[in-house]
């Protein structure tokens, strides 16, 4: 699909949408529950479908209604998935969901993009040879098989904080006491935190010792549980974005005391208001594209942690840089860091590509309300954000889709 944008200034009123980090733990811990679970604020992108359609496989009972979700949560060590569990292009949902599968001993598939299989797993497949258990990983899936114990778990904390979720969401259902030691300083521990809180909301506990050791009680269970998930910071921030470039957007349904690691946006884009600021990104990737539209529309800037942006959906950094050059704005890519320098900006010599990136996509967007211009391969918000341009539409920015 491609997109036309107008040069537009958003005016009014628009909610966050869900939280799709929370949504994923949500069903997770629901589904590692006996009994009926109700979430509510489910969203209709392709990951949360994903951790839907695996849960289901692995023989949770879901059901939705509208954003609602009625979940009733199984044992996994009586699971026996007859399917492979398809990830589609969820990082999350894989990474989330290897470990709740080692429960049930036996062999479980799972599969998804290619560019999904090609991002790192590493960590898995050592916890894997580690304590005998199988890890077959190709181009076509992943086959994991073996029965998890508790124990000492040592998990680097660079990589993604993903493993060390995974890792929590079934260690408390082990008949021992386990700890997860964390060898390097971690990054985006703020998501480490989303799950502890999920999990305690469904009455399973799980304790930082110190920054780097989190232990974990066996023999726990989870108890149903009726949530809400809470407005997502990192969507919020395109449209909290309109603003540092004219718009006048009021962002609701946001929660003042929430743990996600994106609420940081506000700060980052006060910053870019004023100057040329250095802004980290390591505990807060998922708003690099965003703050580098932002940035290319101001005064520059610089960013340093952006290692991890190379394996998302796309290297975010190097797409970025690629679409910007596009609008006259000079972007320099290095192993951890990258440079947005200030120019003056012109309207895209060609259409902008969205690299099958719905951050990039939606960051794109963001800056060619004040440029105009086309995207292509728009649908890439289907990922998290399927109303994405109804909601930017609503807010007076002339969308055309093509």
């Amino acid at each position: 699909m491609t997109v036309c944008i107008k040069k537009s200034t958003a005016v009014g009123t628009v909610a966050a949408p869900p939280s799709k980090s929370m949504a994923h733990r949500m069903l997770i811990c629901a589904g590692l529950a006996a009994g009926e679970s109700r979430i509510s604020g489910i969203s209709g992108g392709e990951d949360i479908a994903a951790t839907i359609d695996c849960l289901r496989a692995l023989g949770v009972d879901i059901t939705v209604c509208g954003d609602v979700a009625t979940v009733h949560g199984i044992n996994l060590e009586n699971a026996a998935p007859t399917v492979p569990l398809c990830c589609r292009e969820s990082g999350s949902t894989l990474r989330f969901l290897v470990p709740p599968a080692l429960l049930c001993g036996r062999k479980v598939h799972f599969v998804g993009s290619e560019t999904l299989l090609s991002r790192p797993l590493s960590v898995y497949e050592t916890l894997c040879a580690e304590r005998g258990m199988t890890f077959a990983q190709s181009e076509k899936g992943l086959t994991v098989c073996g029965k998890l114990t508790a124990g000492e778990f040592r998990v680097p904390g660079n990589i993604s904080s993903q493993f060390i979720s995974g890792l929590l969401f079934t260690l408390p259902l082990l008949s021992g006491d386990s700890v997860i030691r964390i060898t390097s300083p971690v990054e985006s521990r703020s998501y480490i935190d989303l799950t502890v809180a999920a999990l305690a909301a469904f009455g399973v506990t799980a304790q930082w010792a110190d920054e780097r050791t989190i232990t974990v009680a066996g023999g726990q269970r989870y108890h149903a549980h009726d949530a809400a998930v809470e407005g997502d910071y990192s969507g919020a921030a395109f449209f909290e974005a309109l603003n540092v470039l004219g718009g006048r957007v009021t962002v609701t349904g946001l929660s003042a005391d929430s743990l996600q690691g994106d609420r940081v946006y506000a700060r980052h884009f006060d910053s870019l208001k004023k100057g040329t600021p250095a802004i980290h990104l390591a505990d807060c990737p998922d708003l690099g594209p965003v703050l580098f539209a932002v940035a290319a529309a101001r005064f520059g800037g610089v960013f340093t942690g952006t290692r991890r942006l190379k394996i998302k959906e796309s290297d975010r950094a190097a797409a970025m840089a690629e679409e910007l050059q596009k609008c006259g704005v000079a972007v320099t890519v290095y192993e951890d860091s990258a440079v947005v320098f200030p120019k003056e900006l012109h309207p895209p010599t060609e259409p902008l590509c969205g690299h099958n990136d719905h951050r990039i996509v939606m960051a794109l967007a963001v800056l060619l309300t004040v440029l105009g211009g086309e995207i292509t391969g728009a649908e890439a918000v289907a990922k998290s954000f399927p109303d994405f341009f109804e909601r930017l539409s609503a807010l007076g920015v002339e969308v055309v889709k093509q």
